[in-house]
């Protein structure tokens, strides 16, 4: 325990000279928000990456991989997908016209985009923003209470208010570059953990020899890329679930305010390559430490949640406590924070802005400077991270068996239904005008509750829905919707 609480110190210390040193870069509203947009290619790669992870990799997709088989690699294909799409064909267009409008939000630029005359879009995307971003921030703030006690022996509720204690301490003082240099550096914790844990794993099991074989014996359901069901709509429902999860890095805000940050398009060519070679690693690893633990720990007719718990969240635990020294052991207890407080930092960061910058001051403090702002700014950080952190508690006490994957994926879902599409046909189609992307949030925003808790617990078909969850049926409602929106109510050509 003692090289724990060393290893979780000095991480801690480096989290705090990061914050305090990015401090003195704050002079501004925008290097509050999007660090001047001077942020390099490496930074922001590393950034865009363990914000869009989080702890959901480490804990909910090594849990996934452990419960679901060969089947929970589809998680990796969309995600890959999702993540080239994101900075091949979008990112560019994106930073352009960011750059053009002088943007430092999200709702900075569909107000701009759609030249709105009205704050109805601004406050539409802010208000949404605000309400997904605490349920996804709540959600970490319950992987970080699940993480310390699992890794740390810590009760539950004090790990989940110290590591948020932690987060706020650097973001409240360093503000986007402090988020944006952390996360270089959890990130590059996240990547080296999850790549050489499976390796060393492999190789002390003879190069991996009988896994197949022996998780056929365990389950042959874990053996079938297609998921084993013998209902084949189940399975195609359930690959659909698992890859279109990456649909939400095609536009998501925590993800593309990056794009906003980086200093020039150029820094995105040698971002894109950082960003995918990380995503396949990293979920792919994570995905075969789960199909390892599964192999090692369980035998046939074993009840895998009473083995690695609910949702298999102690897999991680389990793997590092019986392959590695007690010190690295230690060490993947910081790499674990670091895939969570990484994308706790950037999201409470992002509902700051959409409160300060696109309620207070573009609706109804439009006199006040951006340098005014930076202030108030921290003020509303530390508002909203004590309401995530309320809401993560009652969480726990009313749901002591929710599954860690899926409830971040309800987050995730919520923010990506709600903008993907918009930013998707925002760059790509002249014909999609103001009124069609008001429409396609109200839509993304609506369906994803609607499915969640209406269409999956419709008997016959809810598990179907429930299979393929949330974020597929909700984006393609959004899409139609803009689409339809957008040709009765045109673009008015000035």
């Amino acid at each position: 325990m003692i090289s724990k609480i060393i290893a979780l110190t000095l991480y801690v210390a480096i989290l705090f000279v990061i914050g305090i040193v990015a401090s003195r870069r704050i002079k501004s509203m925008s290097d509050f928000y999007v660090g001047g947009k001077n942020i390099g290619f490496w930074a922001v790669a590393f950034s865009a990456r363990a914000t869009g992870e989080s702890g959901w990799i480490l804990i909910g997709l090594t849990g996934m991989g452990a419960l679901a088989g060969l089947s929970a690699y589809w998680v990796v294909v969309g995600e890959v997908l999702g993540v080239a799409i994101s900075w091949w064909f979008m990112a560019k267009k994106f930073k352009r016209r960011t750059d053009k409008y002088g943007s430092i939000t999200v709702p900075d630029y569909l107000e701009s985009h759609f030249k709105a005359s009205k704050n109805t879009l601004r406050i539409l995307a802010a208000t949404i923003l605000s309400v997904f971003v605490i349920i996804y921030v709540s959600s970490q703030i319950d992987a970080t209470g699940i993480a310390f006690e699992s890794m740390m022996g810590m009760n539950y509720y004090w790990g989940a208010i110290l590591g948020f204690v932690i987060v706020l301490i650097y973001i409240f003082v360093g503000g986007f570059v402090a988020v944006v240099w952390s996360d270089l550096f959890q990130g590059l914790l996240m990547f080296l953990g999850l790549v050489l844990l499976p390796i060393v794993v492999w190789f002390s099991y003879d190069g991996g020899d009988g896994l197949i074989e022996g998780l056929n014996t365990i389950d042959p359901a874990l053996t079938s890329i297609f998921g084993g069901n013998e209902d084949v709509w189940l399975n195609v429902f359930t690959i659909l679930g698992f890859s279109m999860i990456g649909l939400g890095f095609l536009g998501s805000p925590q993800v593309y305010l990056r794009f906003m940050s980086i200093k020039n398009e150029a820094e995105i060519d040698k971002g894109k390559w950082v960003a995918v070679v990380f995503t396949f690693l990293t979920d792919a690893a994570a995905v075969t430490v789960g199909l390892l633990a599964r192999y090692i720990f369980t035998s046939q007719g074993d009840d895998p949640e009473a083995v690695f718990g609910t949702g298999a969240t102690d897999v991680l635990d389990m793997m590092t406590e019986e392959f590695l020294p007690f010190v690295l052991v230690a060490i993947y207890v910081a790499i674990v924070l670091s895939a969570i407080m990484s994308t706790i930092d950037s999201l409470l960061v992002l509902a700051s802005s959409a409160i300060t910058r696109d309620f207070y001051q573009k609706i109804f403090r439009p006199d006040l400077k951006d340098h005014e702002l930076t202030k108030i700014s921290r003020w509303v950080t530390l508002g909203m991270a004590l309401v995530a952190l309320g809401l993560a508690m009652i969480i726990a006490v009313v749901s002591p068996e929710r599954q860690v994957f899926w409830v971040i994926i309800f987050g995730w879902s919520g923010i990506a239904a709600t903008f993907c599409p918009v930013i998707i046909l925002s760059l790509f189609w002249k014909g999609y005008s103001e009124q069609g992307a008001i429409a396609s949030m109200i839509s993304g925003f609506a369906c994803v509750p609607l499915f969640k808790f209406i269409f999956q617990e419709i008997e016959g078909i809810g598990i179907y829905f429930e299979k393929m969850d949330v974020l597929l049926p909700s984006f393609l409602v959004a899409m139609l919707v803009g689409w339809i929106f957008s040709k009765v109510y045109p673009p008015k050509r000035i």
